[in-house]
This record gives C-alpha cells, structure tokens and sequence, in this order.
C-alpha cells in the first residue's frame, strides 16, 4: 500500500475529518480546546467538571468518587483516568486512544499506557524541563530570543539578593520568579526590605531564581506548534493582567485579546519573527508540538523580551484555534494531531506564516477569566448557567440562550459565557466563577478594563449568589488551591 502525503490545507482538514481513532482531551473543563470536537472527527472531552449541565454532546463527566484533595490539574487526571466510569467509556468506544491534557506528569503516562492509549505530546519529563523558567531563558539565549535583563541565581537573603544585583548591573527594582509555577503565585515585585520580607518564605530556598530588572511593559502572548515541517506561528495577543476586578492576584493573568492593531505593525512582525527562531531552537532540544510564548514589550522603546515558555496549550489556546485564520485554514492544535498522528505532511510554513500574520485573518475578540475577589468564602447556591447573555440598554446583564458555541455572540453586547463555579461548590477569594468571551476589545487603548468590560463583569457577579458556611465548617478556612484549572 502505498503511503499518501498530504499536500496542503484541504488535505489535512479532510484526513481529521475521516479519523477513526478515538481523540480524548482529559482535563478540568474543555475551555483550552473549545471547538475542536468540530474539526476531528472521533473527538471526545473527558472533564472533571460540568460546564454545560449534561447538555455538551461531546463531553463526558463522571460521578464524583471519593479522592485526596486536589493539588494540580496532573491531580485531576491522574484520577480521571482511574475512574471507572471514564475506563468504561473509553474501552466501550474501543479503537487505539490518544489522549491529550493540558498538564500531565509521569503518572498520567503510566495511567495512559494501562488503557492502551497514545499520549500525543512530548514526554513529561521533557515538558518538566522545558518548563523551567530557568531553563526558558538559556533556550532563548541559544535561539537569539532575549529575555528581560536578568540574572539567575539562588538568594539567601535580601542583602545577598542587592549584591547580585549590584554585579548583574539590573538596579534594585525587581522582578523576581521562581523555576515553576503561574503567574499570579509565583512572581514577586521586589523594590525595597519590607516588599522581600513580605515573601521571603516564597523565594529562600526555592533554589535558582530569575531575578530580572522591572520594566514598564505591556504583556502579550504567542502560540506556535513546532512540527517537522517548521514552526508555525499564531497571531500576538494582549494579556489581561492583574485586574482586581477578575483576579486578586497581582501579576496574574485573567484573559487576552485577539485583534489586528493591539500593536504596531512591527512589533507583531518581530514577535513572530522571535517566535519562530524559538520554536526551531526547541526542535533542537528534542521538543515538538504546541507551545506558547509570553513577551514583554517595553512601553518606551518597543523592545522586546522573552517572559515565559508554556510548553503546553494554555489559557489562550481558545483565542488562537477561533480566530478566522482558523476558520480559514485549520486551527493551529489540528497541526499539533497532524505532528503526532506520525501522517507524512509537506506543507509549506513560510507560506502558511505569512498568510496567518495577514492582519485580515484576524478578527476581534476578548476572553476574561473572572474569579471571585472578595476575601471571604460560602458556599455558591446560585451561579450563571453556560450560554449566551445580552446586555441591555442599562448595563444590566441577562442570560439569553443555551449554546456551547462561541460563534454564536452576534454583537458586541452579546457574550459567551463558560461557566466554572457550581452550586453546592465552595466560594472563596481566588475561586475561578467563569470564562466571559466578547466580540472587540476589553481593554482601553492605554490597556486598562473598558467600561465595557467592567458592565459584563458585574453583570456576571451579580448572577452569583451563595450562603454562609455552617458554624462546624466555618473553622478551617478554605485556602487558594496553588494551581490554575485554566
């Protein structure tokens, strides 16, 4: 028999169209990759939770089962994949499984193996690796991708951490980040004794840190799939950061925007241009598939700095595979399958590149992570239903209709809301409510929430009610779990 070579776009949306093999996105929610049940036929989502009250064709929740409390989204799915019912379904669907997470670690790979699944991403250990802030840099350094002046080095204490700076040259106002972790925990702001007392706990001992010198800057967000072929780049997103109205973490990411003219012309040329040079280096180091890059970009002078390295589909993901470049061609995750499914491909990346960084390809949305803020905790009772809501003349906000399809937001005073928070759940500062997704921009031209913006948000916390703990629960105070589900 001789083997096929898909040749263009056309030929890999009908080879996914025709798949036979079982595809599963093992996760929390299905938000990362919302909409690719559409593309790849055999897809399945297998969540922990029920965004859509049994009414998503495509996701399957089990029965809760009693299990250790939660440290990580690896936490989650190593206890999906023990699930009965999960085994179940899977085994009933039959065919050869692939499965595909958001995070995953060496467990989740021996769990998979036991079902006679494929995982479709690089191995954990590698990921693990590759996660490593640390480790983002020096990759950067070999691709020519620079990152924010900075110095890696342990810290003993606050007059040993002014030393290193004083060698490095980088000042004394400071942005430190330890190896691992998100952003909103793990970064700290550093100007004086008393902000280093504040986290000393969080940074002594925690080995190697990235100390960078602060910057005014804008964030922004990249993602590219890194394939045999060459490394393809999706379009540069705003990123929504540390808004007390969605988060109460300072420095901590709380959704992005898509649109043509969030910057100018040249700095989207050149964070692609880093972008690619990035995704070349990790072919290098053995790593392919998805990735997503953050960049630092320098209010003043329009520099450009490397931030971070997610080797993983993110929280953005869900921009980047529903913009119309998307629609147009294929989203970017079907490239990734396409890697992994080991089916010979010849396409021509240059080209491809060039036609996704068409400012025509991409059409204005906003994504907003919304969490609740207040320092207190309840229990929810009451919390808005998935679907699209409309807001009136008044601001006010109202649920209009059931859909799991974002498309469905026709205008700008429509919004498609993925609800996280259930009723009977604990409600506690930090505590993820929902995904709000809105046609245009969320952020003023000086990148601060539109009143727009802040409307929707009240509209939805509004929506949200709950009741206090009884006494007997009332004791132990429910702390922030030290991971995002997004």
């Amino acid at each position: 028999m001789t083997t096929t070579v898909l040749k263009n776009i056309s030929e890999i949306r009908r080879f996914f169209h025709r798949n036979e093999d079982p595809v599963y996105f093992i996760s929390a929610t299905n938000f990362n990759l919302l909409g690719l049940d559409e593309w790849v036929k055999n897809f399945k989502y297998i969540c922990y939770i029920d965004c859509y009250g049994g009414k998503h064709p495509n996701v399957f929740c089990p029965s809760e089962q009693p299990h250790a409390e939660f440290q990580s989204i690896e936490d989650i799915n190593n206890y999906l994949l023990q699930h009965k019912e999960v085994i179940d379904f899977i085994k009933r669907r039959g065919g050869k499984p692939k499965f595909v997470f958001l995070m995953f670690d060496e467990e989740t790979e021996r769990l998979s193996k036991e079902l006679g699944a494929d995982v479709w991403f690089p191995k954990a250990k590698l990921r693990q690796k590759m996660d490593n802030k640390i480790e983002t840099v020096r990759i950067g350094n070999k691709a020519g991708v620079p990152s924010v002046p900075n110095v890696l080095a342990e810290v003993k204490d606050y007059e040993d951490l002014k030393k290193t700076c004083e060698k490095a040259g980088i000042g004394h106002d400071l942005v430190l980040q330890s190896a691992f972790g998100d952003s909103g925990h793990t970064t700290f702001f550093i100007k004086s004794e008393a902000d280093f007392r504040r986290h000393e706990s969080e940074i002594v001992g925690e080995g190697e840190i990235k100390i960078m010198k602060r910057i005014d800057c804008r964030g922004s967000a990249i993602e590219a799939c890194a394939t045999k072929e060459g490394t393809i780049v999706g379009p540069l997103m705003t990123e929504l950061v540390g808004f007390k109205d969605l988060t109460p973490y300072r420095g901590g990411w709380c959704g992005n925007e898509i649109l043509s003219t969030a910057f100018p012309p040249k700095v989207r040329q050149k964070a692609r241009e880093l972008t690619y040079k990035f995704g070349e280096q990790l072919r290098k180091e053995g790593y392919r598939g998805y990735f997503e890059l953050d960049f630092l970009i320098d209010k003043k002078t329009g520099d450009i700095w490397l931030g971070e390295l997610n080797p993983r589909i993110t929280g953005a993901s869900s921009m980047t595979n529903h913009a119309a470049f998307a629609h147009a061609d294929a989203p970017l995750f079907l490239f990734h399958l396409l890697e992994f499914s080991k089916k010979k491909f010849n396409l021509d990346v240059e080209e491809l590149n060039n036609r996704w960084a068409d400012p025509q390809n991409i059409d204005g949305w906003s994504q907003m992570v919304i969490k609740h803020t207040d320092d207190s905790v309840d229990i929810c009772t009451e919390a808005p239903e998935t679907g699209i809501y409309k807001m009136k003349e008044d601001g006010s906000v109202v649920f209009d209709r059931f859909d799991y399809h974002r498309r469905a937001v026709e205008s700008e005073n429509e919004a498609f809301f993925l609800r996280i928070l259930q009723p009977g759940d604990y409600r506690y500062e930090g505590a993820d409510i929902g995904i709000l997704v809105t046609r245009g921009r969320s952020m003023t031209k000086s990148f601060q929430l539109n009143e727009r913006a802040k409307k929707w948000i009240h509209g939805i916390k509004q929506s949200v009610n709950g009741r206090p703990l009884p006494v007997a629960e009332a004791g132990p105070a429910m702390s922030d779990p030290a991971f995002k589900i997004l």
